[in-house]
């Protein structure tokens, strides 16, 4: 992908994505001046390696999929529903969650993807509630790293959507790397958005093609420039 790291991108209206279900959106109290930043990309994209530099930079960050697995810990309300809905073959003998044997199962079935995030999502929406709440009484930046910011309509909510981007083969390869076969790495990959998708909603991106440390650079422009945004959130709050 050529052009400058972190560079700002024209981004399609936030309205055409559906807004999260009543009782799960994201509100934030009035406050200090704090800056959400939406980090979405697909998988194999090194998206938590973003997230990581970022957080060495001095973000606070709110990780929607370590969250994703909070809610569904055995015996939670949204566990229940799964082993309800899905079964005990999406059970470990501990009673967690084998989320490879719930993935096999719901991405190559639309409607059963649904009924997952049916049940899980507004679990998950609450919870990024109350991290968002206890960060609202000091400045701060604050990043809300998930795979499907935009699915989900969480894309709506922040202040700046930022979309680690790899090709497809780069994705595909990673995956590999780290036992997936080829199949399905590229089903996962297309069970997601395109990156023409993401790329049209975002407002900064980072090219995680090269070497960790241009990686780190891009990281680097792209923290002075969420710093810069805080700064104009202070001062018209003040």
């Amino acid at each position: 992908m050529s052009g400058p790291p972190g560079r700002e991108l024209g981004r399609e209206a936030r309205s055409a994505t559906p807004a999260p279900a009543q009782g799960g959106g994201l509100t934030r109290e009035q406050g200090a001046a704090v800056l959400l930043v939406g980090l979405t990309g697909g998988i194999g994209s090194g998206k938590s390696t973003v997230s990581g530099m970022l957080a060495e930079r001095g973000a606070e960050v709110i990780d929607a999929d370590h969250i994703a697995r909070e809610v569904v810990m055995p015996c939670t309300p949204a566990w229940c529903k799964i082993r309800d809905h899905f079964g005990p073959g999406v059970l470990y003998p501990d009673g967690s969650i084998d989320r490879q044997a719930l993935a096999d199962i719901v991405f190559g079935d639309p409607g059963k993807l649904a009924l997952l995030n049916e049940i899980t999502h507004p679990a998950i929406f609450e919870r990024i509630a109350e991290r968002l709440e206890a960060a609202h009484d000091r400045d701060a930046i604050v990043v809300l790293d998930a795979a499907l910011l935009i699915e989900t309509g969480l894309a709506q909510r922040v202040d700046v959507l930022l979309v680690a981007h790899s090709p497809k083969e780069v994705q595909v390869e990673r995956l590999a790397a780290k036992g997936m076969a080829s199949s399905q790495a590229k089903a996962r990959i297309a069970a997601q958005l395109t990156p023409e998708e993401r790329l049209a909603r975002a407002d900064l991106v980072i090219d995680n093609t090269g070497s960790l440390e241009d990686l780190g650079r891009q990281v680097d422009d792209v923290w002075r420039e969420l710093e810069r945004r805080l700064a104009e959130q202070r001062g018209r709050a003040g």
